[in-house]
């Protein structure tokens, strides 16, 4: 039994830029996203080369006091969808206005900017969920400070829990580097998620391609295009990405330290293989659907050949049929005793024939 595939569309909401309501000053805060009510969660983790300490904060206030510890603090804010927190974050870090428009703003593209006392950056998080099928997306934002990271997230940051993991354990480098390599940790995890996504569609091409082959309908068709469409979302996050990740490799600002470089340009180097894998697979699915429409086309003239086949042995039979069916009164084979067994052993000894003539021509 063939088995159909569902692909879940994606969000166009997150790739189709908005702005703020019309008439709204530059640099408004206002959540632009889907509707959300959750409680904004803030939490922190500090550590250094020998320790580490988890806070969960209930107000914006409590954060101020952990700005003095030495240590390098990663602050995690789950929920961009209140203007007033995000307000409160941004006047206590310094964030300008136009910066937390676009946290808030959850349609952005991937960019960065640096600015004098800290670089912002925006990231699409885009991951696989292994039992639906269906990819989910979210946006990052990420401020990097020094010895602070701030990253904002719309929904719970499952995929950075084993980083966090991590550093509690104290295994790798992070707890021996500066904030920025913690920045190159976060976007590593962000980009190998891409990594998941694009093996799941190359999967998900290999299935399509073999139902193709074997019987092709009107769902193989829509799952070709669904499959395009989503590889032109990945390409449309995965490209920006990679010039946020060109300017921190190249970038002077001093919370970019030269030992970091080198990681980020390994990044990179990922980013440039899933580009040039996406394009791979997109080549694959235009070829897929050619190869849809020369199977359809082929087995439609599969049909036209045996329809024309057996339309061309009726061709005599008609004519004998039609001869000995007229009204004439004197017709002499009509009188012959044995005329009724021989009209059919003609018949069938014509179709027999041409049967065996379509056969040896291969035409059967």
């Amino acid at each position: 039994m063939k088995r159909k595939r569902k692909l879940k569309k994606i969000d166009l909401q997150k790739f189709v830029s908005k702005t703020a309501k019309r008439g709204s000053i530059p640099g408004t805060v206002e959540y632009i996203g889907q509707p959300r009510e959750d409680k904004v969660k803030i939490e922190v983790l500090e550590f250094d080369e020998l320790t580490t300490k988890e806070t969960i904060f209930s107000s914006v206030n409590e954060m101020t006091a952990y700005l003095e510890h030495p240590g390098i603090k990663w602050f995690q804010v789950t929920g961009v969808h209140n203007s007033d927190i995000l307000n409160e974050i941004g006047n206590l870090f310094n964030i300008i206005s136009l910066d937390l428009e676009d946290i808030a703003n959850t349609t952005q593209r991937p960019r960065i900017e640096e600015r004098e006392e800290y670089i912002f950056m925006v990231f699409k998080v885009m991951q696989l969920d292994q039992e639906s099928r269906d990819v989910n997306i979210e946006q990052v934002s990420i401020i990097l400070g020094p010895n602070y990271v701030i990253t904002f997230h719309e929904t719970k940051p499952e995929i950075f829990e084993p980083l966090q993991t991590r550093i509690i354990a104290g295994l790798g480098r992070v707890r021996k580097m500066k904030s920025d390599y913690l920045i190159f940790a976060i976007t590593d995890i962000i980009i190998d998620q891409y990594f998941t996504l694009i093996e799941a569609i190359g999967e998900t091409i290999e299935e399509t391609e073999e139902e193709l082959i074997a019987s092709p309908d009107q769902s193989s068709q829509e799952a070709i295009y669904k499959l395009k469409r989503r590889l032109g979302y990945v390409k449309k996050s995965i490209w920006p990405a990679r010039e946020v990740l060109n300017q921190l490799q190249h970038s002077d600002h001093e919370l970019i330290n030269e030992d970091t470089k080198i990681y980020f340009r390994n990044i990179y180097d990922h980013t440039i293989q899933i580009i040039e894998t996406l394009e791979s697979l997109r080549d694959l699915t235009s070829g897929m659907m050619d190869l849809y429409l020369s199977t359809v086309s082929y087995k439609m003239n599969e049909i036209m050949k045996v329809l024309t086949i057996f339309s061309t042995i009726f061709i005599p039979l008609t004519f004998f049929a039609g001869v000995y069916g007229m009204n004439f009164k004197y017709l002499p084979e009509l009188e012959w005793r044995n005329g009724y067994f021989i009209f059919w052993g003609i018949m069938i000894t014509i179709t027999i024939v041409m049967l065996f003539y379509f056969r040896r021509k291969k035409w059967l």
